[in-house]
């Protein structure tokens, strides 16, 4: 029985930004947004209490919120505040698997200091990174990461949640089916749909009837709906992937000059290749695209066999031409990408939700 801690940090670059500008604390700010064709990556509360959201048009963000303050990106910095709040993680335990820049999971069953306690443990860190660092973290507490990361959302912002072995199954049972992983608004319509609300609903309808319905996701369901959830913390991650994209001030008005700035954009990958792992062989080509309506589409493609050299701009154009089939259609966004071959991996069983 594992003891895991999922860490999240709350509204993490807001939170930043109110620590080192006092004047920010009590006004509904938004980082990012900041031309008109920006948008928000993250906000405060106070802006949350008007609608605003990350992934939201600027422009429908201040519609929403007059008084919203518009702060600009600044990475460097909220890196540097990660590595800080990580490195208290890793006081604790080496076992931190980060998910992103501002959330992580720990696993700590092995850690005897709080006599062993994973919520006296996940109390110390909040305490810790609050004082040491001036932002608050929420944490969730479980037997695995699935149920760790519903806990810390359980009390946002800045608190705690804990689910016992004991509490699993009865906490899981009255769940709510919008709170499992990978169940978004399409799916979670169709479970309502056929009258199955919560967990307990899954489990009455039975693994059978799940995957009929389903598929595979018919069995992530049934696992998810009994809290089972086997997936070590992993502390190292391989990447499978590579990517950029850019997103225009003002949209390409169409095919041809999307052509024009790929060789710019191929520039990008190669350079970020260069940093993430351009030593490993190259398997597939992708490329993604976002109009004006914020449609986005992405289509992927095997490379040709040959020398595992940089992907250059002509091996996308074929790509875009079968994606973009309205040469005047108006586009926001445009991105291209690699997959990398993984020929030495072993041939094993996948984990469940893997």
């Amino acid at each position: 029985m594992r003891k895991i801690i999922h860490i999240d940090c709350d509204c993490f670059y807001a939170a930043v930004e109110m620590r080192d500008d006092p004047s920010l604390r009590e006004v509904p700010i938004a980082v990012g947004g900041q031309s008109g064709r920006g948008v928000v990556t993250t906000c405060n509360y106070r802006a949350r209490a008007f609608g605003v959201r990350s992934a939201m048009p600027g422009g429908e963000a201040r519609r929403l919120c007059p008084e919203l303050v518009m702060v600009p990106l600044d990475m460097p910095r909220y890196r540097e505040v990660s590595r800080q709040v990580m490195a208290i993680f890793r006081e604790l335990t080496d076992l931190v698997e980060p998910l992103s820049l501002d959330e992580a999971f720990l696993d700590v069953s092995e850690v005897e200091t709080f006599q062993g306690s994973a919520t006296l443990m996940a109390r110390h860190i909040r305490q810790q990174v609050w004082e040491r660092i001036g932002i608050t973290v929420s944490a969730g507490v479980a037997p695995n990461k699935f149920l760790a990361k519903i806990a810390s959302d359980w009390n946002k912002p800045d608190g705690l949640f804990v689910i016992t072995p004991e509490q699993v199954d009865d906490f899981v049972k009255v769940l709510p089916v919008e709170k499992l992983s990978g169940v978004g608004p399409v799916t979670a319509g169709k479970l309502n749909d056929r009258g199955l609300q919560t967990c307990g609903d899954l489990r009455e309808a039975g693994e059978a009837e799940l995957v009929r319905l389903f598929g595979k996701q018919g069995l992530r369901l049934w696992h998810m709906a009994h809290g089972r959830d086997d997936r070590p913390v992993v502390v190292t991650r391989v990447a499978k992937s590579v990517s950029v994209e850019r997103t225009f001030s003002r949209d390409l008005p169409g095919k041809e000059a999307c052509q024009q700035v790929m060789t710019s954009l191929v520039d990008d990958l190669h350079r970020r290749l260069e940093r993430k792992g351009s030593h490993k062989p190259l398997h597939k080509l992708f490329i993604k695209v976002r109009y004006s309506d914020f449609s986005t589409h992405t289509l992927e493609r095997v490379r040709e066999p040959g020398p595992d050299a940089m992907p250059v701009a002509g091996e996308f154009l074929p790509l875009l031409d079968e994606l973009v089939t309205d040469e005047h259609r108006p586009v926001r966004l445009l991105g291209v990408g690699v997959r990398f071959r993984e020929d030495s991996a072993p041939i094993t069983q996948l984990r469940l939700f893997e």
